[in-house]
Formats: structure tokens, sequence, C-alpha cells
């Protein structure tokens, strides 16, 4: 017998008098039973000693829960076996990521979508389950469906459903993001001025590229999306790219995907439009690294910017130093204008540093109608070069490893290809490539380059930023710059913890509602790092999150067997009490049942 409650029961005689008692609610195999356990007396009779006498005794029923709650013995059957395939462990630390789901609103964005379609399964349901196992248990969408019984919400759909809800969530992927930075704007706060941007790709494990679709005249439809292209991985795979913008907090802004044929230097300004457009932000200054460094992407976010006007929107970008023009060569290595510091690492070693800037008419070109680049425009940015001696001896050291593998190649050029050579053939005279197999031809007098090394190892140390925002101080600059680091964080995060590659999903509409949904968990992480000062890194929090896990032991009682620092955090920031070591299925179900 399972004990659920003591409550107060009114039972109407054949007299017409009410009659009060209290009654145990127990469970015999999985039916409800009723047992009076203390008869009390008539109302009527009742109402002469007390003023509220059902008020009075629903109190007591209350208190002796309370209290035989507090003293309750639980009896575990030590001979009792498990059942075939039966688990009685499930998760629980999803309950701060649903409670930041509700919060940003999620669930009443699919439940308003889904008034107007004609469906019969729930699309917040199945989206919230894909986003909280992305979160905690990355795997496919059969996987996520198979597991789904491993959280106690209750989850009922096909795996049919899960597929044809893909399609859904495709075609809501801008309106959702609009709608999750406006809710993060009224919730959390965004400072939308800065916007971080930068491109990665993801990989499928398939030997061919998408088809290009065409109309009936031959004129092209739609691109494929999955094309072999640069592999951040150096795989001969195809990919699809991904563009992300993130604020100056970390938190993502917005996403696009685009095929892996596709230049990533022309991704971002689609993407910036939309933003623009969509999110009512005035004016933005993008931060991005040295491969969106584009004359296109500068004429756009420089506008009309003489030397006394901060242009439209505006750009801090790191730039090449070994890529650029002769004249700047030259003006970074000349001595003069460097103002000298010391700084010190996160280890307490000093080191040195050296900067300069100037403001720099530079001339661009853009492409006409006809697609010819003879359009010259004149634009007014401020250049910065920093020296870091302890970046100096960084890339002394990558480029003596570098060399090491070139000279190996040079010995043994069967042992490479395109694919493996990547780095080391940049050092390497005569190499040429076999374009069908990517090995390298035969018969070539390969030789080290000298001359480049030599070339390269002046440059050690520098790295450049140009900007439109010719306002701002240096240092200012400088740590804009730095934060470009948590944009490739996020892209280690989506890769490593969240799993989005390798992508097991196969049409252009499940795609893209893949990356809405690892979209979505990483916007949830980020939220809960921010929350948490970011005294924790992700992967700390997903290890709590995941840890925080019962299992069910008798009379609807769970067992608690993890507690650490984040979790004590995570319920002060929320208002959990999440240290107890035995919970009952209605207080889990309190924690899960959240409203904003």
């Amino acid at each position: 017998m399972e004990v659920i409650t003591i409550f107060l029961k009114q039972s109407k005689g054949s007299n017409g008098r009410i009659f009060l008692s209290f009654v145990h609610g127990y469970r015999i195999n999985g039916k409800v039973k009723h047992k009076t356990i203390e008869k009390i007396g008539y109302l009527d009779e009742l109402e002469k000693i007390y003023d509220d006498p059902i008020a009075h005794f629903k109190a007591i029923a209350k208190e002796r829960n309370a209290k035989n709650y507090a003293r309750k013995k639980i009896e575990i059957d030590i001979e009792k076996n498990l059942a075939d395939n039966e688990n009685c462990r499930k998760n629980l630390g999803y309950a701060i990521p649903k409670r930041i789901y509700s919060l940003l609103g999620i669930n009443k964005f699919f439940q308003n979508k889904q008034k107007h379609l004609n469906i019969d399964y729930n699309l917040n349901s199945i989206f919230s389950l894909l986003v909280f196992r992305r979160i905690l248990f990355p795997g496919s969408k059969k996987r996520d469906f198979e597991k789904r019984d491993f959280f106690f919400d209750k989850y009922d759909f096909s795996l049919d459903d899960v597929y044809r809800s893909l399609d859904h969530f495709a075609a809501y992927s801008e309106p959702l993001q609009k709608f999750l930075h406006e809710q993060i704007c009224k919730t959390i706060g965004r400072d939308g001025k800065l916007g971080y941007y930068d491109v990665t790709n993801y990989y499928f494990e398939i030997p061919y590229d998408d088809e290009d679709e065409y109309d009936d005249d031959g004129n092209l439809v739609k691109k494929g999306l999955r094309k072999k292209g640069p592999s951040k991985e150096h795989r001969p795979d195809p990919i699809v790219q991904m563009g992300l913008l993130m604020d100056s907090n970390g938190i993502p802004m917005a996403f696009n995907t685009f095929s892996g044929a596709e230049s990533e230097k022309k991704s971002l300004l689609p993407l910036i439009r939309r933003v623009k457009r969509d999110y009512n932000l005035e004016r933005i200054i993008v931060v991005a690294d040295r491969g969106l460094n584009t004359s296109d992407n500068t004429a756009f976010l420089a506008g009309v910017n003489d030397d006394d006007s901060r242009g439209y929107d505006g750009y801090v970008y790191g730039q090449s130093v070994l890529g650029a023009d002769k004249e700047f060569k030259e003006w970074v290595l000349n001595p003069d204008g460097y103002i000298k510091t010391i700084e010190t690492d996160k280890n307490g070693d000093e080191y040195t540093v050296k900067y300069k800037s100037r403001i720099y008419a530079k001339t661009i070109q853009l492409e006409n109608r006809q697609g010819k680049r003879n359009l010259k425009m004149t634009i007014y940015q401020k250049q910065l070069v920093f020296y870091s001696e302890k970046y100096a001896k960084k890339q002394e050291k990558e480029r003596d490893l570098v060399i090491k593998k070139a000279l190996d190649l040079i010995a043994n050029p069967g042992k490479y290809t395109r694919a493996t050579s990547v780095g080391a053939a940049g050092y390497v005279k005569n190499i040429k490539f076999n374009k069908k197999t990517g090995e390298i031809a035969d018969g070539l007098n390969l030789l080290l380059d000298i001359e480049k090394i030599k070339e390269e190892e002046k440059f050690d140390g520098y790295y450049s930023i140009v900007t439109s925002e010719k306002h701002l101080s240096d240092q200012e600059i400088r740590e804009i710059y730095r934060q470009l680091w948590e944009i490739e964080d996020s892209f280690k995060i989506t890769k490593s913890e969240l799993k989005t590659r390798p992508i097991f999903v196969r049409t252009r509409e499940h795609i893209n509602a893949h990356f809405l949904v690892c979209f979505v968990a990483l916007l949830i992480l980020r939220i809960l790092e921010f929350k948490l000062g970011k005294k924790y890194s992700i992967r700390r929090i997903r290890e709590s999150l995941i840890e925080y896990s019962c299992t069910y032991i008798e009379q609807n009682i769970h067992v608690f067997n993890y507690r650490d620092e984040i979790l004590c955090s995570l319920e002060k920031i929320f208002d959990l009490n999440l240290k107890k070591k035995y919970m009952s299925t209605s207080e889990i179900k309190k924690i899960l049942e959240y409203h904003k």
C-alpha cells in the first residue's frame, strides 16, 4: 500500500446533513483507494464550536500531511528484482533549462503558431524535447525520441511526428529568432550595439554533394545546401556553413545557414540586413575576424564615412599583417610611434606589449552593376597594430612545428595529400596536387621556401585591427576585439558539447530545423552562463545538470545523490529547493510546472 495524502471528506447523508471525516488516499496496484481514518462529526454541530469548521479541519489535514511526510519511513524490499528493460532513473537537471525556455516564452510562441495549423501533435512538446536533449544528451532525433522517458514530462507523440515537425520548425526559424531577441531584451537585457559575427562549417558523412535545382528553362532555382568546400576539420565530406551573430555578453542574436561551396565572406551582409530590419536596431558595430574583412562588407557597414563622421553602422575587423600591402607593412615595422607597456598573463607572468594607431584614408574597390570591380570608394578608418612578446613566442613555436612537417613532406611526399598537408604545403616550393585524388604529384623538385619563412619571421608577434570607430581609444578597440573569442568558443561548444555534427537529417528544411534546435540550446546555455556570472564554463554547467538525476525507490519517492556548487547557485537564482535527498513525484512536478 502506498499512502498518498490525508484530506477532509464531506459526506451528505440521507437526512441532508453533512458529515466530516479524515480520509487516507492510497494506491494499490496503480488504483487510488480511500479509507476513513477518523470521524469528526456533523457540520451543523461543529459550526457551534468553530467559526469555519471546514477551514479549521482542512488546516489540520494539511498539518498532519506535513508531519507525516517529515517522519515518513520507506520500506524497501531488498529481494525485489528489476523487470526486463526497466529504468528507474530520471533526470531533473533539465528543469533549469526549462525555466529559461519558459522565461523566454518559447512554449507560448509555438502554442500561438499551432493555432493556425491542422496537425494533431504538439509542436512545443516536440521542440522542447529536442532542445533539452540537445543541451544534456545530444544525439540523433531518433535517439531523442527513444530516450524521452528519461525526463519527467510526458511526451505524447510518435517518431514520425518528430520528423514532420521539423518542416514547421524550419519555417519558423527567423520569426523565432526575432521573438527570442525581443524576449531577451525584456527579461534579461541585451546590448545590441555590438554584434560579434563568425562562420564555421559542419560536415555530413555522405560521399556526394546536394544537386542544384533548375526550372524548365534551365535557370537556377535553388542551390544545393550540402556541398564540398573548405572544411574547418580538413575533411573531404560535404559541409553546411553557419554564420552566428552574438551580443557583447556572448548571448546569440541570430544565425543563418548557407551552402558549403559559397564564400563565407558573402554571408555577413544578408544576416546584418535581416537583423537591422527585424530587430529594430538603429546602429550595429560588427566585430569579426579578418576572413570577413572585405571591401563589400566594409563599404556596407561604413557608408559615407568622412573624417568627422561615424558612418552608418560600423565595424571592428581583424586584419592580416602578412596579407597587407607594402605601405602598411612598412608602417608596422617602423619603430616610430609605438607605446610600450608591460602586461601580466593569467599565470602572473609579465610580458612586453607595444601598440600604435593612425587614421588612414583607405581606397577600396567595389563591383559595378556588370560585376566588374572598378568602382572606387575612400573610407577613413582607424588602423591599430599591436606587438605582443608572448604572441611572438607562440607564433615561433607554431611555425617550427609546421616547418618540421614541411621537411617531412619533402622527404616523404607519398605520406601526404592536399588534406593532410595543410599548413606545411605553404612552406614547400614547386608542390602540386592531383585534382582528383589530392595526392602530391610525382617527380617534383620539392624545396623548403626559406625566403617565405624569413619574411614571416619579421612579423612575429604583430596583429592588426581596423575599425570605423575612430573616436574609440586604442585599448577600447582592443578590448572589443578580444571578446571575439566568445563566438569562437560558442562554435566549439556546438561541436563538442552539443554535438551539432555530424548531421543525420537530409533535407534542407530538416537541416535548418536541426540548426535552430542547436541555436536555442546554445542560447539557453549562454543565458545560464551569464546568470551564473560567467563563473563556470558551459561544460561544467552541463555536467552539473546531467548529474542532477534521481532514482525511483518506493512509495512514490525518488532519491537524489548529487549536489555541487553550481546547483547551489542555480537554486538561489531560480528560487528552488534542490538540496532534498528524497523527493516525491508531486514535489518534482512543482519544480517542473514553472510559469513566468
